[in-house]
């Protein structure tokens, strides 16, 4: 009796140590799976491991690509934008920089920033002149702007999620929810586009002007909608069971989702083509930068990485 009570012991050893190995074996060929997938569609370049450009940041987010190729992030806590260029250098552009957290350079080159600090949306010029878009009263100030899109014809999208600040003496928001704006050309007092999303964070959309994806970073979705006339959103439909913190788009229509795990790629179609696994806790943000605007450029938390892509950029 005992003889057999060993033997199955050791059967069940060996089936558990082998449920272990399977599950193991089981993920690594699912990775290779979606990487395999990614290099035969020709997403990357050659690996899909990111390459650290520094780790001196607190909090990095909102990268924008200038014209030139040139890559501004922000350094949200401890309120500075910097730039990364086509060299791969790194220089502080503004300090202070109003809090800012998303960034979008506007068709004449001026840079778009949700400046956090008074709950504004800022156009910093080429030379560092400050215009201030928008900036409500006190009492129905926008509770924090966060991400930003322009599109083709010049208006502006950008999302108001709360986030308490401890930079804020204020302690609740002053708006009834937490919303996607549209700005229109000229205009200083945005409209309401999208009300029924639980926390709207990161957007994109891509050249043509007929589509804008948004994040619900607590609904955990992206939604893809239809850009109708006066900057309206219509034709709301699920397109990944994803949120995402930052976005961006590449030139196949692609869309790049970011968050606790990542970016994951996307197909237009809302397929997973692709996940790129980056070190740390949380990535923010994503944007392809660089004179071919071939350099997918990524935040995360204290840190920004590069990786070289075969895909360009479509932002």
């Amino acid at each position: 009796m005992r003889n057999t009570w060993i033997r199955i012991g050791c059967w069940s050893l060996l089936a558990a140590v082998g449920g272990v190995v399977v599950a193991g074996a089981a993920r690594a060929q699912a990775r290779r799976q979606v990487e395999n997938q990614a290099q035969a569609s020709g997403l990357f370049a050659g690996s899909a491991t990111p390459q650290l450009v520094s780790k001196q940041f607190k909090f990095t987010e909102g990268p924008a690509v200038d014209k030139a190729g040139n890559v501004f992030f922000t350094d949200q806590p401890n309120n500075r934008i910097w730039k990364y260029d086509t060299h791969g250098q790194l220089s502080v552009f503004m300090d202070p920089a109003g809090r800012a957290n998303g960034l979008y350079f506007d068709h004449q080159g001026n840079l778009l920033a949700c400046a956090d600090e008074h709950n504004q949306l800022w156009s910093i010029s080429p030379d560092k002149k400050v215009t201030v878009l928008v900036d409500l009263p006190p009492g129905h100030r926008l509770n924090g702007p966060n991400d930003v899109w322009v599109a083709p014809g010049g208006g502006i999208y950008f999302t108001d999620p709360y986030y308490q600040r401890d930079y804020w003496a204020r302690t609740a928001p002053e708006q009834p929810g937490e919303y996607v704006y549209y700005l229109a050309p000229g205009q200083h007092q945005p409209t309401v586009v999208e009300t029924e999303l639980k926390k709207p964070n990161g957007l994109i959309g891509p050249h043509d002007g007929r589509t804008l994806y948004v994040g619900d970073i607590d609904g955990n979705k992206t939604y893809r909608y239809q850009l109708g006339p006066n900057g309206a959103l219509t034709n709301r439909q699920v397109f990944a069971d994803q949120s995402s913190d930052g976005m961006t788009i590449d030139e196949r229509g692609n869309v790049y989702l970011t968050g606790s795990k990542g970016v994951t790629v996307y197909s237009p179609g809302g397929k997973r083509l692709a996940h790129i696994e980056v070190p740390g806790a949380w990535t923010g943000n994503v944007c392809f930068g660089g004179k071919d605007r071939k350099t997918l450029f990524i935040t995360a938390s204290e840190a920004v990485y590069v990786l070289p892509m075969r895909v360009k950029g479509g932002q």
